[in-house]
């Protein structure tokens, strides 16, 4: 499908992050393409995607992190008893939390998540505009921004980032997929 080749873009200038004033020490944002003809897809439906349709090897990974960083004091996603419910009783609005997500900001097209540690603090847009090409087809970026606030929060990132130029271009791509699982549904 053509609507999932994925590549490296800018953080769009109209994204809160953009706007926020903060310096950040790590960006980097990616994007995709949808055919949107009817114009469905929502901020809403960017976030509750994003916590949906991650592969099962990000998990994994998130898994073993929380093992690790726990030793440290630092933030993890806590018990999880029921993922499923969590996400069915997910709204997508501003104070939120799912995991270790918090939701920042939230408009007609962009929702900020992210969480604030003592180490480093992250975030992470998912945006959706109309295509330049057509108004049948949305872009959807997913961005992520991180300010590093101590040493710790440099080294911690240095074996994170590796990782995080894999997770993100391959997680937008569940994205996509999900979402177009759903426009296919609500045909």
């Amino acid at each position: 499908m053509k609507n999932l080749k994925i590549k490296k873009t800018n953080l769009p200038i109209n994204s809160i992050l953009t706007n926020s004033g903060i310096k950040y020490h790590y960006v980097d944002s990616y994007i995709g393409q949808i055919d949107d003809e009817r114009n469905e897809i929502s901020s809403t439906d960017l976030g509750k995607a994003f916590f949906s349709s991650g592969p099962k090897w990000t998990g994994h990974l998130f898994n073993l992190r929380n093992k690790i960083v726990v030793l440290f004091g630092l933030k993890t996603n806590g018990k999880v008893n029921d993922r499923q419910q969590q996400l069915a009783d997910f709204k997508c609005v501003k104070g939120e939390e799912l995991g270790l997500f918090k939701v920042y900001h939230k408009s007609e097209n962009e929702v900020v998540l992210g969480q604030d540690d003592k180490h480093l603090n992250f975030r992470v847009s998912l945006f959706v505009r109309t295509s330049e090409d057509s108004n049948k087809q949305k872009e959807i970026i997913i961005t992520t921004t991180v300010v590093f606030n101590n040493w710790f929060g440099r080294l911690y990132f240095l074996p994170v980032k590796p990782f995080h130029s894999i997770i993100v271009p391959v997680m937008l791509k569940g994205i996509i997929k999900s979402l177009i699982a759903r426009i296919l549904r609500s045909v």
